[in-house]
């Protein structure tokens, strides 16, 4: 389903495929030869979305652009089922297994894989080539790899990165009801879309 939102229309090349139950919506631009499975989501929510030439978007993947932190998929991409990519870069050639979660501002380097609900957290680089194990953490710039039994060096270097501030442009100690009423609100803009 194509849909508008904030007055952007998503444009889909003629041979890309989306399923039926797949939506792409807003400001989304989805080159050549792109499948985009069931279930599939592509949301511009007050960004960009770009999709590369040959780039498969497995079940149930989101692929969110934000303003600040578009999501660009270089070509011949594969995002797995489950995983996400919300306001983050993956060049050419990279590979995102099955639950995979890309966070804002984060790069994935040409032909890296992001192995089985690995993790690329905000603001991190990960360098062309490499692997992040299956579970494993990548954090960074340049990234290093935690495995999850590791919270506290991984915490110290992640506390550095600013996920308030990058996610939900608060401050640490920003209340839950600060961030929810921000977060609603930039939901919100979804009561005037169309489906086209």
């Amino acid at each position: 389903m194509l849909i508008e939102h904030r007055g952007a229309k998503p444009t889909v090349h003629p041979s890309a495929y989306v399923a039926p139950n797949a939506i792409v919506c807003g400001d989304v631009h989805v080159a050549a030869d792109v499948w985009i499975l069931f279930g599939a989501v592509l949301t511009a929510e007050d960004g960009r979305v770009d999709i590369g030439d040959r780039c498969v978007i497995m079940e149930n993947a989101l692929v969110r652009g934000r303003r600040d932190t578009p999501a660009r998929l270089g070509d011949d991409v594969l995002v797995g089922p489950h995983a996400h990519v919300n306001g983050a870069t993956v060049d050419d050639g990279a590979f995102l297994a099955t639950g995979a979660a890309i966070f804002p501002g984060a790069v994935v380097g040409a032909e890296c894989e992001v192995r089985i609900h690995g993790v690329v957290h905000v603001n991190s680089k990960l360098a062309p080539g490499a692997t992040v194990p299956i579970g494993w953490i990548a954090v960074g710039d340049p990234a290093q790899l935690f495995s999850p039994d590791r919270h506290e060096e991984l915490w110290a270097v992640q506390e550095t990165l600013d996920f308030p501030g990058t996610v939900y442009g608060l401050p640490r100690d920003a209340t839950p009801h600060e961030r929810m009423t921000r977060q609603s609100a930039w939901f919100g803009a979804h009561r005037n879309d169309l489906s086209l």
